[in-house]
């Protein structure tokens, strides 16, 4: 089941985190994957071209900045020229910046949105058309807990952001249902990767540790566990869900006494 043979996957914000094992997994169900990374990052991508090559699949990896529209456009492309086709995209890359509300300025709330929300909508513009010529298609996206279910202090650009995943997929997904393309997104609770083990824009590792004492099912989240929910949303067995934002929290969010 969840078998992706002979389909070819673009997945964003590849080279850390939650990228890496979404990648990983997809190769692993048999798709071949373009991962992207952005030059600024302190990641090696090779580490996720050389996981998606283990797997026995081919892998390109291609530099893209997700808040430039050529650069987004040009990484479908280079998806098409490598593989023939593009039938599953992961936008998955996104920044997080700790701002107090009162000191949060236009240019900094329009630079988190502009990568974290209209880098979602680049993604699977450019990747539309080849799926509808296709008559089948995967758009799926990473939200998070925090917008799309539950607030964050000082983070309200971030959530802002998230929670517009939620209304782009839903809108979408009606848009293009007629089509066999489905668009969902995965709302991840607190998950150990690069990002949240900031100490200055998110968690950092000592809150990480000791946020376990908080998760009913008692660990935070590893990258592997979203990219289990991505391989099965991009599989033809969830054909039938469409416009959905899934929470993957490990029970965070069910109960305050925790």
């Amino acid at each position: 089941m969840f078998r992706l043979d002979d389909r070819a996957a673009l997945v964003t914000g590849a080279a850390s985190g939650i990228g890496v094992a979404t990648a990983t997994a997809l190769a692993r169900n048999g798709a071949d994957v373009a991962v992207t990374y952005f030059a600024g990052d302190p990641y090696d991508v090779a580490t996720v071209v050389a996981a998606v090559q283990a797997e026995g699949r081919r892998c390109v990896a291609i530099e893209c900045d997700v808040a430039s529209t050529p650069a987004v456009d040009a990484a479908v492309a280079g998806t098409v020229a490598a593989f023939g086709r593009i039938d599953i995209v992961v936008a998955n890359a996104g920044i997080a910046r700790v701002v107090p509300s009162h000191e949060l300025d236009d240019e900094r709330w329009a630079q988190l949105l502009n990568v974290d929300l209209a880098g979602v909508f680049r993604c699977f513009r450019a990747a539309l058309p080849h799926m509808r010529a296709a008559g089948w298609g995967r758009l799926l996206a990473t939200s998070s807990i925090a917008g799309a279910f539950l607030g964050w202090a000082e983070h309200v650009h971030y959530t802002a952001a998230k929670a517009g995943i939620v209304g782009l997929v839903r809108s979408l997904a009606v848009e293009v249902a007629r089509e066999g393309i489905t668009v969902n997104a995965v709302a991840p609770g607190v998950i150990e990767t690069p990002q949240s083990s900031d100490p200055v824009n998110s968690m950092g590792p000592e809150l990480l540790r000791s946020f376990a004492a908080n998760v009913p099912v008692g660990r935070v989240g590893r990258p592997e566990d979203v990219a289990a929910l991505f391989a099965y949303l991009a599989s033809e067995e969830a054909a039938y869900l469409t416009g959905q934002t899934i929470l993957i929290d490990g029970g965070v969010s069910l109960s305050i006494g925790y």
